[in-house]
């Protein structure tokens, strides 16, 4: 077995210098610097394994530890709860060493078998994973080898494991606590090995987590905590988005995510907020077209579409210029993303006319709108509430009406609803996006038999390009499989990109340090500190 060692000895060096500052220094106080982090969004669930919201990553990634991490400057996978690992040749078998002298937060010893504990029950169809069991791909079970060794066994070759396994949904949870609590209960007694305890959640108020005075074993871009770290987070809902920047300004909030871009760009020239944009890697937000529904089973009025959205206009009124355009389906700076797709169906009304032309769509009834054989061409586009795509799909209307396409856009209230109208099929666009690092999210949404294949189409030829760029290991392969399938999806028009995802995040001037996992979504509040005085 051919063993390819991602042991990175500086990293290992730097985390074993922090360790002695993270065992003797600074001791919990609680209540003392103590922040007000604002969400957006209430969870339907909080429970890591189970749920699949976003927002319940950003206090969760601070109560539990990963096996592996990717380290935020620069993306690359960097030891966590394992110190080293090894893949064998047939890219089936992972075997992970873990960190020693680890324990949960409630004295429960990190090891082997709690690994396996949290497999079994991710992977449990009684647990209903909506998210992690799916990162684990094509996983077929593990192999405890000792009880600080443990073999992870895949099916088949899948190169995204690593990155699922530094991703929060598959945090480590104590198995003590997970066989105490019930699976609706243990949202409410987390127990992880984080930089922070898990202390109460009361849904739809607060969440509430505090240091825990024993954290020893943190990735090596971690700080040891000071007299200066935070303490103690109290997370609260802010589900009114014009509510989170007066929650800034009057020092309720002092830390609040994804305000509005009009909120942010007023709170440009205020000196006691920082703003803390970051780029979200993944899809951009995006109309997908479905090509089983008339008009846009025509790949000229796809085309069309593209060529008449105005998407510079869109950025500048909707998004106040914190996005830069998308241009394919993935976003600039997401893995394995083709440079070569920017400036593809660049803002062009002849362009979008003469598609329409030649493909016999006239006005002959000379209402303003385009018809063939009497039927007037008239997209119906998907609208969920989220995102600022509502006030995009109004402005995308405007514009296309410009080259003689009626829009008719049809509201959602919820995901469920949006679901609801997708599988109605009554459709021709549905706005979505989509957040990750390793484009293996395309799978999804454009091979044939995609959970999300929204477009419709069906190609053996992206099929098999995308089948192969998750079962290769050498990077330059899986960019060139990427960069074909980003250029048929583009090729076909299967999707309107509209913007780069750009998460609009804020503090007060007195927090320091706060970063994120190159996610995006995830604060690392383990670095961040008050500035008193």
């Amino acid at each position: 077995m051919l063993l390819r060692r991602f042991i990175l000895t500086s990293l290992l060096l730097s985390l074993c210098a922090c360790l002695p500052a993270l065992e003797t220094g600074f001791a919990n106080s609680a209540g003392s610097n103590r922040i007000i982090y604002g969400l957006t969004l209430q969870p339907s669930g909080f429970d890591p394994h189970i749920n699949r919201s976003s927002e319940l990553g950003i206090p969760l990634r601070q109560v539990y530890d990963t096996l592996v991490y990717r380290d935020p400057a620069t993306k690359e996978i960097v030891p966590g709860l394992a110190n080293e690992w090894s893949i064998s040749e047939d890219g089936l078998v992972y075997t992970f060493k873990l960190s020693e002298g680890v324990t949960f937060h409630d004295g429960t010893a990190f090891n082997a078998q709690a690994v396996g504990a949290n497999l079994d029950r991710i992977t449990a169809p009684d647990t209903g994973s909506q998210l992690a069991a799916f990162l684990l791909g094509p996983y077929a079970g593990y192999q405890i080898v000792d009880s600080n060794t443990i073999q992870i066994v895949l099916s088949d070759p899948y190169s995204p494991l690593l990155d699922s396994l530094a991703q929060v949904y598959l945090g480590i949870a104590s198995p003590t606590a997970l066989s105490q609590y019930s699976k609706d209960r243990y949202q409410f007694h987390q127990v992880g090995t984080g930089p922070f305890e898990f202390v109460e959640y009361v849904p739809g108020d607060r969440i509430v987590l505090r240091r825990n005075p024993n954290y020893a074993w943190g990735p090596a871009f971690y700080a040891a905590p000071n007299e200066q770290s935070i303490n103690e987070i109290e997370f609260r809902f802010f589900t009114d988005p014009p509510t989170r920047s007066l929650a800034l300004e009057s020092g309720e909030a002092q830390v609040m995510g994804e305000l509005l871009p009009t909120d942010a760009r007023a709170l440009t020239g205020n000196s006691s907020v920082q703003l803390i944009p970051q780029s979200v890697p993944g899809q951009p937000l995006q109309f997908l077209m479905n090509t089983g529904q008339f008009p846009t089973d025509s790949r000229a009025v796809r085309q069309a579409l593209i060529f008449g959205a105005n998407r510079n206009a869109i950025i500048d009124a909707v998004f106040q210029q914190f996005s830069p355009v998308a241009w394919g389906p993935l976003t600039g700076n997401t893995l394995y993303y083709d440079a070569n797709v920017r400036g593809l169906y660049p803002h062009d009304l002849n362009q979008a006319q003469a598609l329409l032309d030649g493909a016999g769509y006239t006005d002959s009834d000379n209402n303003g709108y385009r018809d063939i054989g009497g039927v007037t061409i008239e997209v119906k586009v998907i609208v969920p509430p989220w995102g600022l795509i509502p006030e995009t799909a109004q402005l995308l209307q405007d514009q296309w009406r410009t080259i003689g396409i009626r829009a008719v856009l049809e509201p959602v209230p919820t995901f469920g609803a949006l679901l609801d109208a997708i599988n109605a099929g009554d459709y021709n666009l549905v706005a979505y996006n989509t957040y990750g690092l390793d484009p293996v999210f395309l799978n999804d949404f454009f091979m044939s038999g995609g959970a999300n294949n929204w477009t419709g189409y069906a190609s053996e030829d992206l099929d098999r390009i995308l089948s192969d760029a998750g079962r290769q290991t050498d990077v330059n392969v899986r960019f060139s499989l990427y960069a074909q399938a980003q250029r048929i999806i583009m090729d076909e028009a299967l999707v309107l990109p509209i913007r780069d995802q750009v998460n609009l995040n804020a503090s007060s001037a007195a927090v320091s340090g706060l970063t994120f996992d190159p996610y995006g979504w995830f604060p690392l509040l383990n670095n961040a500190i008050m500035i008193t005085g």
